[in-house]
């Protein structure tokens, strides 16, 4: 199990990393279903794990959507631009904005309906190995 300490490590100098601009990777577009557009900015060992840590910044368009789905480890993100409402399993529905931040722990059930503006959220994953970064739920 990855422990939070851990975690909040690495999602720091992740963040700390890109801020300087150390990427492991170049940017690239991955499109997505339901019209979102993944780029990824850096991907790199957790040393002594068989985890990773995946920076993206995800781009929902205008009153798109995230349809339901998990990912095998934590996500952190940071609302960028826009608006939209997170669901997220066992919590109410919440709006989320521009310098809102939020965790989704490992394996638990998710979605996201944007407004009537793009939005970008930078996403921080910490996830096992050779696993599908998400799966439908």
């Amino acid at each position: 199990m990855l422990s939070r300490r851990l975690f909040s490590g690495c999602a720091l100098c992740g963040a700390l990393g890109s801020a300087l601009g150390l990427t492991a990777t170049a940017a690239h577009a991955q499109p997505a279903p339901g019209g979102l557009v993944r780029t990824l900015v850096r991907r790199e060992d957790v040393v002594g794990t068989n985890f990773e840590t995946i920076q993206m910044l995800v781009e929902i368009p205008a009153h798109g959507e995230a349809a339901p789905h998990t990912h095998p480890g934590h996500e952190a993100s940071y609302i960028v631009e826009g608006e939209g409402m997170l669901m997220v399993a066992g919590q109410p529905p919440r709006a989320v904005k521009p310098g809102d931040s939020f965790l989704v722990p490992a394996g638990v059930v998710h979605s996201a309906k944007n407004g009537p503006r793009p939005q970008k959220i930078f996403a921080t994953f910490v996830v096992e190995k050779g696993k599908p970064l998400a799966t439908p739920a």
